[in-house]
C-alpha cells in the first residue's frame, strides 16, 4: 500500500514537471506547425471511424432501452431529450476520451517510450533539442484540439442513431424527435461537452508523455508503460468527469 502511494505521488509530481515544462514552452518559439499537423492527423483523422462507431451504437443502445422503458409508462416522446442531454453533457466527451485513451494515448507512450529506451531522448538532449517542445507540445496541443472536435461529430452521429431507433423501433417521427430534442437542449449543454473534452484531451496526452519519456527496460518496459497509461487515463478521465460535473451544475 505505500508502495503503491508513493508511485503514485512520484508520478503525480512527474505530470506537474511536465506541465509546467509544457506551460514554459507552449509559445515559445519556434514554432513547427508540421509537427502539429502531424499530430492533428493522428489523433483526429485516424480516429474518425472508432469513436463515430461507438457514439452510433452507444446512443442507439440507450434509445431502445429508454424507449423501451418509458413506453411502458407512455412517456417515449421523452427519448429524444434523454438522449441528446446525454450526449452532450456525459456520453459524447466520456466515450470519445475513453476510446482516444485507448488508441492515441497508447500510441503517444509507445511512441516516447521506443525513443526512450533507445536513447533517442538523450541523443536529442545532445543536439541541442528541448525533446518537450518537440515531443511533447504538438502531441499534448492537437489532442486538446481534435478532442473537441471529435466531440461534436460524435454528438452528430449519436443523435442520429439515437433519431433511427427512435423511428424504426419506436414509431417516433423525425421531425417530432428533432423539434423535442430542439426545445430541451441548451447551448450551456454543448459548451459544457466541450469544456469537458478539452480538459480530457489534456489529460490523455500529458498522462502519455509522461509514461512514454519515463518508460525502461526495453520492450518489457514499453508495454508496460503503454498499459499503464491506458488504465491511469481512463480512470483519471471518469475521476475527472464527475467533478467537472459538480461544477458545471453550480454554475
Amino acid at each position: 500500500m505505500a508502495n503503491n502511494l508513493t508511485a503514485f505521488l512520484s508520478e503525480l509530481g512527474e505530470v506537474g514537471l511536465l506541465t509546467r515544462d509544457f506551460a514554459r514552452l507552449f509559445l515559445r518559439r519556434p514554432f513547427e506547425p508540421r509537427l502539429l499537423l502531424e499530430q492533428l492527423d493522428n489523433v483526429g483523422v485516424k480516429s474518425f471511424t472508432v469513436v463515430n462507431l461507438t457514439a452510433v451504437f452507444s446512443a442507439m443502445v440507450v434509445a431502445l432501452q429508454t424507449g423501451t422503458l418509458l413506453g411502458k409508462f407512455g412517456a417515449k416522446i421523452y427519448v429524444s431529450r434523454i438522449i441528446g442531454l446525454s450526449l452532450f453533457r456525459e456520453m459524447g466527451p466520456v466515450l470519445t476520451a475513453l476510446m482516444i485513451g485507448g488508441r492515441v494515448g497508447a500510441g503517444i507512450t509507445a511512441e516516447l517510450g521506443a525513443m526512450s529506451v533507445s536513447e533517442q531522448i538523450d541523443a536529442m538532449r545532445a543536439l541541442g533539442a528541448n525533446p518537450v517542445k518537440k515531443l511533447v507540445v504538438p502531441r499534448v496541443v492537437a489532442t486538446m484540439i481534435m478532442l473537441p472536435a471529435l466531440t461534436l461529430i460524435a454528438d452528430g452521429f449519436g443523435i442520429f442513431g439515437g433519431m433511427l431507433i427512435s423511428i424504426t423501433q419506436l414509431g417516433l417521427s423525425a421531425n417530432f424527435f428533432l423539434s423535442s430534442l430542439m426545445q430541451m437542449t441548451r447551448l450551456s449543454d454543448v459548451f459544457g461537452g466541450i469544456l469537458k473534452a478539452v480538459v480530457f484531451g489534456y489529460i490523455i496526452a500529458i498522462i502519455a508523455c509522461v509514461k512514454g519519456l519515463g518508460a525502461s527496460g526495453g520492450a518489457g518496459g514499453v508495454g508496460s508503460a503503454t498499459t499503464s497509461t491506458v488504465v491511469a487515463t481512463s480512470v483519471t478521465i471518469l475521476v475527472t468527469d464527475f467533478f467537472l460535473t459538480k461544477l458545471l451544475l453550480t454554475i
